[in-house]
């Protein structure tokens, strides 16, 4: 997400002694609600006027919202990796090449403003993403689709365009969000924060100059679907930076904080248990790298980008500015998914400036070259200023590059990305689901949600073939192919891979199944006891 961004506008850490004031809110029945401390950010802007729909958001963030409002046909279990039904009673494909997937709804959905829910606001859903096509949405993930069938009242058939086993992990993720037909215009994204759904809980959300406050999810009498929620009301509290994130955490004024923990607190709440706190630590699959505009002239010609690879030195890089709090990543596909080879490591071996001089003089590409390496300074932690300033001292000490880097904040830099305007810049990317598919597919070809120019012709027949597999193990032969002609070409650059980690006060439960698989944020597992 962009997701899976992805990773766009996402849940705002403002004005913290205000939200700090408002500890010690009562749930519903009576029961203290659960709160979530974040400095992420969401904000209403001209280039997303509507960050809650499901037709445009697309960032981890928003996506943690939307989870927690909307139903989808399926969604992530509370571990593992095969999406389990939620608005639909089951689902399965039709036939046996994977090209047709047939759902059965549930008896008696309702939205949250009372509306029945029916196949036909599945369809509705569906056609509208697809219809609409945000520019920095998760239609692509949608893309496959050809038709959508209601034959019944409870009855969703899906015709594909082409074969694809990871349909059912795509449509478990908020692009498949289920809307109210009849409260979402079907040709345009809404305005402002509204959310009409049939998930787990009901979302009220104040305001303030076009951005996200504060934050309500109520329990919703009216949900049904495969989630159990162990508590009655979670408040997401927003922070201008980890710091008095911290503190708040510490001082017992949120209950967990998760986004965003800089590398430099880990140690210090690793030894907060005098404080109440403990630190839940596991593998996590999300991915930072670079992304090159392929048709900006300073890094158009392939070498350009090898050199870069060459450069780099990811050890120094996850050591200096992340404390080992993530790890060197050498592949678009991570460790701990299935595909993952070191094609990058494999290619340019141990950073190297004679290597890196050879490329460059091979193609007649005359040193320094001029680049600007573009961060947002407000959406990945506070730790992306230094690493940007640590990659940009890697490539200009070689004599090779003569590199500025500049920041912008994430409601400009995101939309300007998409556009083209920057030569290279740094993204993140956590998974819509946890495949290799949703590593590779994403960042190539027409549809490409970075907007890159990039294209290769043998990667974007591989994928289609990949989706053939019923069984993911037997896609592997596939992405291994893709990755090595990434390396190669390099139209993006895999910087590193990070964990897990979620900060608790002791006596809230379930913290360990706080996040899935994608590393979204199951709010409903969290409760109160010893």
């Amino acid at each position: 997400m962009n997701r899976k961004t992805m990773v766009l506008p996402a849940v705002a850490g403002l004005l913290a002694p205000v939200l700090v004031a408002c500890g010690g809110s009562e749930g519903a029945g009576g029961s203290k609600a659960i709160v979530v401390g974040t400095t992420d950010r969401f904000e209403q802007t001209t280039d997303a006027p509507a960050p809650f729909d499901p037709a445009a958001a697309y960032d981890i963030g928003a996506w943690n919202v939307l989870h927690s409002t909307f139903q989808t046909l399926l969604r992530l279990p509370r571990s593992g990796t095969a999406p389990v039904a939620d608005a639909a009673e089951k689902c399965s494909f039709g036939d046996r090449n994977s090209e047709q997937f047939r759902c059965t709804l549930r008896e008696g959905l309702k939205f949250s403003n009372g509306h029945a829910l029916t196949a036909e606001d599945v369809k509705f859903s569906i056609d509208r993403a697809r219809a609409i096509n945000f520019e920095n949405g998760p239609v692509s993930l949608l893309s496959n689709i050809d038709t959508v069938e209601t034959p019944s009242r409870r009855e969703v058939v899906f015709h594909l365009k082409s074969p694809d086993a990871t349909f059912p992990q795509k449509i478990a993720t908020p692009a498949a969000a289920i809307v109210d037909s009849e409260s979402y215009d079907e040709k345009k994204l809404g305005n402002g924060f509204k959310t009409v759904g049939s998930g787990p809980y009901t979302l009220k959300t104040e305001q303030k100059d076009g951005r996200v406050v504060k934050a309500t999810f109520t329990k919703n009498p009216d949900y049904k679907g495969s989630v159990k929620l162990l508590n009655d009301k979670v408040e997401m509290r927003f922070f201008d930076d980890s710091t008095s994130m911290e503190k708040a955490l510490t001082d017992g004024d949120i209950d967990i904080m998760n986004r965003a923990i800089l590398p430099e607190q880990i140690d210090r709440l690793r030894s907060s248990a005098d404080r109440g706190v403990r630190l839940i630590e596991s593998p996590g699959q999300e991915i930072s790298y670079l992304a090159f505009n392929t048709e900006e002239s300073s890094v158009k010609p392939k070498a350009v980008r090898q050199a870069m690879a060459q450069l780099i030195d990811r050890q120094a890089l996850t050591r200096d500015n992340y404390n080992r709090t993530s790890e060197p990543l050498y592949s678009l596909v991570p460790t701990g998914i299935t595909g993952h080879q070191n094609a990058f490591a494999n290619k340019y071996g141990e950073p190297s400036v004679d290597r890196a001089r050879a490329i460059l003089r091979g193609a007649n590409v005359t040193a320094p070259v001029p680049i600007t390496l573009t961060y947002t300074t407000d959406h990945y932690g506070q730790g992306t200023e230094k690493a940007f300033k640590t990659l940009q001292k890697q490539l200009n000490s070689s004599g090779l590059f003569n590199a500025k880097i500049q920041g912008v904040k994430w409601a400009d830099f995101r939309p300007e990305a998409a556009k083209g305007k920057y030569a290279v810049y740094g993204m993140g990317w956590f998974p819509d689901f946890p495949d290799p598919d949703n590593y590779v597919a994403p960042f190539i070809g027409p549809d490409n949600f970075l907007g890159s120019a990039y294209r290769n012709s043998k990667i974007e027949d591989l994928i289609p073939q990949s989706r053939q597999a019923s069984q993911r193990e037997g896609a592997a032969k596939f992405f291994q192919q893709a990755q090595e002609i990434v390396a190669d070409e390099v139209p993006v650059l895999p910087l590193w891979q990070g964990k897990q980690y979620v900060a608790v006060r002791s006596k809230i439960t379930g913290a360990e199944w706080a996040l899935n698989a994608s590393s979204e944020l199951q709010p409903w597992e969290l409760g109160r006891g010893a």
